[in-house]
């Protein structure tokens, strides 16, 4: 469990430092991945399932929602 929580933290920071140069939609779409991605890991960690399967699902989610909020944002979503 350990080391796939340290996986997800490093991944999470190193997808950080380049969104200088990103928009809304693109912006949140990656820290909604990484923050669904922590989420998703934490709840199978409690529930005693798949590590793995928990953040690559909550990272799929919360980047979809995440690029959704992003797109409202730019004015680009209908």
């Amino acid at each position: 469990m350990r080391k796939a929580a340290t996986i997800v933290a490093v991944v999470a920071l190193l997808g950080t430092t380049g969104c200088t140069n990103m928009n809304n939609t693109s912006q949140s779409a990656l820290s909604g991945g990484a923050i669904g991605g922590a989420i998703g890991l934490a709840a199978t960690a409690v529930a005693g399932t798949s590590l793995v399967t928990g953040a690559i699902v909550g990272g799929a989610v919360g980047a979809a929602a995440g690029a959704y909020m992003g797109c409202k944002k730019d004015g680009k979503c209908e």
